[in-house]
């Protein structure tokens, strides 16, 4: 008995030459909000972390030390609390998902004119 042929393996090359901007505006909002959560939580758990670990008290007794107060002088859980630290993120969340979301559609339209000038990216699907 003869084994089986093998068969050939197929391959097509495609060129991208259009990209869909209102596409890309989508996804690009849908990946910085996700990425804006992330940066949220990540400096909430941060900041839990050091005060959890005593690093805000051994910044306090170190700047006190470096001032020359022995007690009372600088806080820095008053000046960096919980709520200010997630506030702040949030505002940088919200700024990150405006331009992301911008940037991308940006540049979705800037590769839509190159692709006309240069006829776009070549890509190779092979059928394995």
């Amino acid at each position: 008995m003869k084994p089986a042929p093998k068969a050939k393996v197929r391959r097509a090359r495609l060129l991208i030459s259009k990209v869909d901007p209102w596409s890309v505006l989508k996804m690009a909002f849908l990946l910085s909000v996700a990425l804006g959560i992330v940066t949220v939580v990540a400096a909430i758990v941060l900041w839990t972390v050091l005060d959890l670990t005593g690093i805000f008290d051994q910044v306090d007794s170190l700047l006190g030390t470096l001032a020359g107060s022995e007690g009372g002088g600088f806080e820095l859980k008053k000046v960096a609390s919980l709520g200010q630290v997630a506030s702040f993120a949030t505002i940088i969340a919200v700024v990150n998902v405006v331009l992301l979301t911008a940037l991308s559609m940006l540049s979705a339209v800037l590769y839509n004119i190159a692709a006309t000038l240069v006829g776009g990216i070549g890509v190779t699907l092979t059928d394995d």
